[in-house]
C-alpha cells in the first residue's frame, strides 16, 4: 500500500464508510441472535423470515443503476450509510417480531446499496494491482471496526440494556454519514459509467459465481451463529468474543489475501476457498463441540476474504462503462438466493439442523466447478 494510493481521497471516503457502515451492521449482528432469542422469543423459522427480508434490497440492488441518474455514486454511498443508522438505532425501540422485520429492512437497504457502491467506486478509481490491495484494507478496518465493536458491547453489556445499545450504535453511524455527505471525492477524470441496467452473456460466468456466493453465504450468516446461541447457549459476550478473535485473524490476513490474488490468480484462491469451506460445511453439520465450531466459524470468515477475487476478475475481463452497472446486477444476482434461502433453510432447521449444512457443502461443490472456468492473465 503506497503513500500516494492512502493520500487519494476517494480512497480515505471510502474508508470512513466502510467503517460506519460495518459497525452498524457488525453491532447489529452482534446484538441481534440475543434480542431475538432471549428477549423477543423468536423460533428458527422466524429467523429464517426476518433474515429473508433482511435480503430483499440486496435483491433489489439492481435498483442502484437507476437511482445514480439523480444522485452521484459517493453521495449514495454516504445516503446508504446513513439508513443504516437510522435502522439499527430504531431496532432498540421496536423489540418485537414484527418490529425486527421493520427496522431490520431500514437497515439493510441503507447496508446492500453501500457495498454495491462501494465495490464499483473502488473497481472504478483503483487499477488492476491496487484494487486487490485496496480490498484487502478495507477488510482491514473493517476487523478494526468489528473488533472495537465488540469490545464496546462486551464492556457495555452489564451497563446498558439491549435495546439501548442499539440505540446508541445508531446514532454514531448515522452521524459518520453526515460527515460523508460533505465530502467530494469524485475525479471527472474517471471513465463515465454506462447508465440503466446492463447484462452482457460474456458476463455469465461472474453471474454464475455470485448466485453461488450468496447461496453459500446465507447459509452462513444465518445458521451457524444461530446455531452457537441456541443448540451451545453462547451468551452475548461470547458472540462479542468470537468476532473479536475473528477479525483480529481478518486484520492480518487480508493483505496476503490480495497479494495472493495478485500473484496465483482468482482461479487457484477461489479453488483454495471453495475446496475448504466444503470441509467447513461439513463440520458444520457432524461435529458436535461448540469450541470445534466456533473455530469452524473462525475458519469460514477468513476464505470468505477470498471472495473479493470474483470483483477483480470482473475488473481484468468486463468493459470499464460496466463497472457501476455490473456490480449492481452481481449484487441483485448474489442475493436471489439469499431472499429464499434463509425461510427454507429455517423450515429444514426445523426438520433437521444438519440439513442447511449439508447443503452448503454441495453448493461449495458446484461452486468449485464453475471456477476452473475462470481465464485470466495475472496481473503482476
Amino acid at each position: 500500500m503506497t503513500k500516494d494510493l492512502k493520500k487519494n481521497i476517494m480512497y480515505q471516503y471510502l474508508m470512513l464508510l466502510v467503517i460506519a457502515a460495518t459497525a452498524g451492521h457488525q453491532g447489529w449482528r452482534t446484538l441481534f441472535n440475543n434480542l431475538a432469542v432471549d428477549e423477543v422469543g423468536i423460533n428458527g423459522f422466524q429467523v429464517g423470515i426476518i433474515q429473508s427480508v433482511r435480503e430483499i434490497p440486496g435483491f433489489l440492488a439492481l435498483l442502484v443503476v437507476y437511482l445514480l441518474f439523480v444522485i452521484k455514486e459517493h453521495k449514495l454511498s454516504a445516503i446508504s450509510v446513513l439508513f443504516v443508522g437510522i435502522g439499527v438505532a430504531c431496532t432498540g425501540f421496536f423489540p418485537s417480531f414484527w418490529g425486527l422485520v421493520f427496522t431490520t429492512l431500514i437497515m439493510s437497504v441503507g447496508f446492500h446499496y453501500f457495498e454495491t457502491t462501494n465495490k464499483s467506486l473502488t473497481l472504478q478509481y483503483f487499477s488492476l494491482e491496487d484494487s486487490p490491495m485496496v480490498f484487502a484494507k478495507q477488510k482491514s478496518w473493517t476487523a478494526v471496526a468489528n473488533v472495537s465493536m465488540g469490545a464496546f458491547i462486551y464492556g457495555i453489556a452489564h451497563l446498558m440494556s439491549l435495546q439501548a445499545s442499539f440505540i446508541l450504535i445508531g446514532i454514531v453511524v448515522f452521524a459518520l454519514g453526515i460527515w460523508a455527505l460533505f465530502w467530494n471525492p469524485a475525479d471527472k477524470n474517471i471513465i463515465p459509467q454506462n447508465k440503466g441496467m446492463v447484462l452482457r452473456k460474456r458476463y455469465w460466468l461472474f453471474y454464475v459465481l455470485n448466485f453461488l456466493s450468496g447461496a453459500r453465504r446465507q447459509i452462513f450468516v444465518v445458521f451457524a451463529v444461530f446455531m452457537l446461541v441456541e443448540k451451545y447457549s453462547y451468551s452475548v459476550q461470547d458472540i462479542a468474543v468470537l468476532f473479536v478473535v475473528n477479525n483480529i485473524i481478518t486484520y492480518f490476513i487480508s493483505p496476503y489475501i490480495a497479494k495472493g490474488i495478485n500473484k496465483f490468480g482468482e482461479r487457484k484462491m477461489l479453488s483454495a476457498e471453495y475446496i475448504s469451506l466444503i470441509f467447513v460445511f461439513l463440520g458444520y453439520a457432524f461435529i458436535d463441540n461448540a469450541w470445534v465450531v466456533a473455530g469452524l466459524y473462525i475458519i469460514d470468515h477468513i476464505f470468505f476474504g477470498f471472495s473479493m477475487g470474483i470483483n477483480t476478475y470482473f475488473q481484468k475481463t468486463g468493459d470499464q462503462k460496466d463497472i457501476a452497472p455490473s456490480m449492481a446486477v452481481g449484487f441483485t444476482i448474489n442475493h436471489i438466493s439469499a431472499v429464499v434461502i434463509p425461510v427454507l433453510g429455517g423450515m429444514l432447521w426445523m426438520i433437521d439442523r444438519h440439513i442447511p449444512f449439508l447443503a452448503g457443502a454441495v453448493l461449495s461443490v458446484i461452486s468449485l466447478g464453475f471456477v476452473q472456468l475462470i481465464k485470466v492473465k495475472k496481473s503482476i
